[in-house]
């Protein structure tokens, strides 16, 4: 039975993999794995020891902080926030590509979407 520290943690590591753009077999390749493995982790199939944290954490530029961010005091409950839309391909996209944007173009973008979603 999977456990919800490691579905959460799993797809943490699935997130920031994608905010940067690598694939699978790419950070597979980074920490010395199969890339079934990295898709064991992302699903919380498997669970990641500790080291090996240290080492995906190290290749996706985060602190080990990061994979347990939004985890509840009990581990049964995550903070949904954000949760679900973030679980979408299309969402992370978006954000990866808003964050190519020269911040001043983006500030300018961001208002933008603020005024759009205050007139809708």
């Amino acid at each position: 039975m999977k456990h919800p520290v490691d579905i959460h943690v799993g797809k943490r590591i699935r997130h920031r993999r994608w905010m940067l753009g690598m694939t699978q077999q790419q950070l597979a390749d980074a920490v010395g794995i199969k890339f079934q493995q990295i898709q064991k982790y992302e699903t919380g199939m498997n669970r990641v020891s500790a080291s090996r944290l240290w080492d995906i954490a190290t290749t996706l530029d985060v602190t080990i902080g990061f994979f347990f961010q939004g985890l509840g005091e009990d581990a049964r409950e995550t903070n949904a926030e954000g949760a679900d839309l973030l679980a979408e391909k299309e969402a992370l996209e978006l954000l990866r590509t808003y964050y190519a944007i020269p911040e001043a173009q983006r500030r300018r973008l961001f208002e933008l979407a603020r005024v759009l979603s205050s007139a809708a």
